[in-house]
């Protein structure tokens, strides 16, 4: 798998193809632009000494929050102007303008009617948003930090005067009044409450991850109504349609109890740390966009609240995720190399070895150590071929890596159809993938082409966008069911 460096290159289509949790909590596929810190734009004429510390304020929060890689289109680079095309299950979501617009975004907004947007998900005019906006997560941000915002998109912010565009989903995901059920179910946090029994780092931990940073969006279950899990499951791993995001408790072996302290931090400000792991997909963009513009004493606190969550295993995990693997043997693929050159027409009965000699060894070597520098990554000790799903490295292969550290570039080609590269089909991605990890990594993982066909589409379906269907019997039992649970949840509550 080649990698390369380059001036600033935004992909799209099959060959940056990304995920985010999205609608109702589902998963959803496209590409995410990518912004740093200062691409985030003040408005100058704006500031004066008087504001400057509260349009700052809010500008971090706004990176942290990561809201310009969803509110922006890639085809018009309008920052904030909304007009993103969210490809979820349940059909296509529009993200909106946020600008001061009065006639298209925010500019009437008042305070409350912002604040009800963010942390409540209705808009002004009383409708509902869908959670592709994770609003479930911002319900926890404090009253402080929702001003510092609201001053900062009404004050700070260039207006653009782009029209929305709509979003129409198919029935009964387009019923925006149902989310009033959804969220009386699943909207349950409250503005955020220090724990006094708990250092100043850890509050401002758990508050960075599971509010501003909204870490459990990916990295928590859901249940099959698309809700997080609560409870001991919250952040311990998470299907994230074709990719998985990764168990982050303190296990030593299915999370992140072998880490050390510094490579959290780290990883959380480059992603990649040698020998262990590189982000890639929905962590390289959140890397990427926002959480290497945070300061060294807020991922400070990210990794003394992750460190101290309660240990969540998961079964059949033998040993660390990055400790499966070793080189391969001196001959390596030296015995295919130049024997399958690489074409347009590859032999339907190509080995994955051959598979690794024509598309990986260049750069992960034969013996799939990487390099020395560490640039081109080793293949063994390395989560993504050492999990306990196959979902991470059959998505690298697919989708290809981007993520921009410091204004330096890391870009692995996608191999999928469409690759400007060298197209695989699914049955050659299951022999590369199997090969490496029988070779580098966990050698109980394996993937057949239908399972790569899957992933290629986006994931497994949720239930809802499997059942959900306009006129289907379980379609109307599930509407049933969330009417019965709101019955019963309001009951309690009057009691």
């Amino acid at each position: 798998m080649k990698y390369q460096t380059s001036i600033r290159k935004r992909a799209t289509g099959t060959f940056r193809r990304k995920l985010l949790a999205l609608c109702l909590g589902c998963t959803v596929t496209g590409a995410l632009p990518v912004y740093a810190a200062e691409e985030v734009p003040v408005h100058q004429s704006a500031v004066d000494n008087s504001t400057d510390a509260l349009l700052k304020q809010g500008q971090y929060l706004a990176v942290a929050a990561d809201c310009a890689a969803c509110h922006t289109d890639p085809q018009t680079k309008k920052t904030f102007a909304g007009g993103y095309a969210i490809h979820s299950p349940m059909g296509v979501i529009y993200s909106t303008n946020i600008t001061p617009s009065k006639t298209y975004g925010i500019g009437n907004y008042t305070e409350a009617q912002f604040e009800n947007a963010v942390r409540h998900g209705i808009r002004a005019d009383g409708s509902h948003l869908y959670p592709a906006m994770p609003y479930t997560s911002y319900a926890g941000l404090t009253d402080q930090d929702v001003h510092a915002l609201y001053y900062y998109f009404t004050h700070g912010v260039q207006p653009v005067e782009q029209p929305n565009r709509i979003t129409s989903l198919g029935f009964p995901f387009n019923l925006r009044q149902a989310m009033w059920g959804w969220n009386l179910l699943f909207l349950k946090q409250k503005p955020f409450q220090p724990d006094p029994s708990q250092s100043a780092a850890w509050n401002r931990g758990k508050y960075l991850v599971n509010n501003l940073e909204h870490c459990g969006e990916c990295h928590t279950p859901r249940n099959i109504m698309m809700g997080t899990e609560t409870g001991s499951a919250e952040l311990s791993g998470a299907a994230l349609g074709s990719w998985y995001a990764p168990n982050l408790t303190s296990d030593p072996l299915s999370g992140i109890g072998s880490w050390h302290r510094d490579q959290l931090m780290t990883y959380l400000k480059t992603g990649h740390v040698e020998g262990k792991a590189q982000a890639a997909g929905p962590m390289a963009e959140a890397i990427t966009n926002s959480l290497q513009h945070l300061s060294d004493d807020d991922i400070s606190a990210i990794v003394t609240y992750l460190q101290s969550l309660p240990a969540v295993s998961h079964p059949g995990q033998a040993k660390p995720t990055g400790d499966f693997g070793s080189p391969a043997g001196m001959a390596g693929d030296s015995d295919v190399r130049g024997t399958q050159p690489m074409g347009s027409a590859i032999p339907a009965d190509i080995t994955g070895k051959a598979l690794y000699d024509t598309t990986c060894a260049s750069c992960h070597q034969t013996s799939g150590t990487g390099t020395a520098d560490g640039f081109y990554p080793s293949l063994f000790h390395n989560t993504a071929t050492g999990g306990n799903t196959p979902n991470n490295l059959v998505s690298a292969i697919l989708f290809g890596v981007q993520r921009e550290v410091n204004g330096k570039e890391v870009l692995m080609p996608a191999f999928g159809p469409g690759s400007d590269v060298q197209s695989l089909n699914d049955d050659q991605v299951a022999k590369l993938s199997n090969y490496i990890f029988k070779q580098f990594g966990n050698p109980q993982l394996s993937v057949t082409a239908a399972d790569v066909k899957t992933l290629r589409e986006g994931g497994a379906q949720p239930f809802l966008a499997r059942y959900a269907a306009a006129g289907s019997v379980i379609g109307g039992i599930i509407v049933l069911l969330i009417i019965v649970l709101i019955v019963v949840r309001l009951s309690r509550k009057r009691r």
